[in-house]
């Protein structure tokens, strides 16, 4: 199937005033699963071969925008910031981390879904962490891919993070309008990828193509995002299975973010993905889509670290 045939027409789900725009892989059917992006990144980055992966293993599966990325609710400007300030800060947000997790369980209403695996990436994966402690009646299971542990914030946050990609992103050139904006999300594309399993250039700029609302270069969307506080249980209170996943050679999160959130988690599994950066290449999508099913398919066993 080509891409367009892959996924349903876009829909919406609401939390509020938000619109959550949302799609659907395939025909539907089997174990909910709903995939949460990283920091300001639309869904389009959750690649057609590895949702297939997830559908071969009997997962019927639904991606969506969070709110201020891709086709979602945009908010309005606030004070421009540097990231590292507003995550350190104790300014006025846009929101709260609490919605940005109610956005998720908007989505499921939607589709129709009581409960399902949250598999949050980057950010994302900290969405999947406290929708499991928010909504613990609603979560089938969680992974989180690359995240911080979700008790992590401000300079505690910092020591899981490598600042060599953010540099070199921070001080590169870019034109400006949509030839520029295709540039610096094909930068990021590049930057995060292990050079073990290198990106397809004509699927990158495929993908930075139809990148909307310049998720790559939108600072503002992405201090906001970063801005939401959470107010809500501890780690160690999640009680649903858990997978913690992360590249061994992520530019981006040291592995001890993954550690972190398996050692915290009672009974949470890791594996790091040998050959893997901050993304999820080809080389990982059956491993990733085995784990997820087994993660809902058999009792976890005591934390542990594999590899694959």
């Amino acid at each position: 199937m080509t891409d367009h045939e892959s996924w349903s027409q876009t829909a919406y789900a609401r939390n509020g005033d938000v619109e959550i725009a949302y799609d659907r892989f395939g025909q539907g059917g089997g174990t909910p699963l709903v995939l949460v992006m990283g920091l300001a990144m639309s869904r389009f980055w959750w690649r057609d071969g590895l949702c297939q992966a997830f559908a071969d293993e009997g997962f019927d599966v639904v991606r969506y925008d969070q709110r201020d990325s891709g086709e979602s609710t945009r908010f309005s400007q606030t004070a421009r910031r540097g990231p590292w300030a507003t995550l350190l800060g104790k300014d006025a947000v846009a929101y709260t981390f609490e919605d940005l997790v109610d956005d998720t369980a908007a989505v499921l209403d939607a589709v129709g879904w009581e409960r399902a695996v949250v598999f949050g990436s980057s950010m994302g994966g900290g969405v999947a962490q406290r929708f499991a402690l928010r909504h613990p009646q609603r979560t089938l299971a969680i992974v989180s891919n690359a995240g911080a542990p979700s008790d992590a914030s401000g300079l505690a946050l910092l020591r899981y993070v490598r600042f060599g990609l953010f540099a070199k992103l921070a001080t590169t050139r870019f034109p400006e309008g949509r030839d520029g904006d295709i540039a610096a999300s094909m930068a990021i594309i590049r930057g995060i990828a292990s050079p073990a399993n290198p990106v397809d250039e004509d699927e990158a700029r495929a993908l930075a193509e139809r990148e909307l609302g310049a998720g790559a270069r939108d600072d503002d969307a992405r201090n906001r995002q970063l801005g939401a506080k959470w107010h809500g249980p501890r780690l160690r209170d999640v009680v649903a299975p858990t997978l913690a996943l992360h590249g061994e050679d992520d530019p981006i999160m040291r592995t001890s973010a993954s550690r972190d959130v398996a050692r915290v988690i009672p009974g949470a599994r890791l594996t790091i993905l040998p050959g893997v950066g901050h993304d999820l290449p080809p080389a990982s999508w059956r491993t990733v889509a085995q784990q997820t099913r087994h993660l809902v398919a058999e009792p976890t066993p005591a934390s542990g670290t594999a590899t694959a």
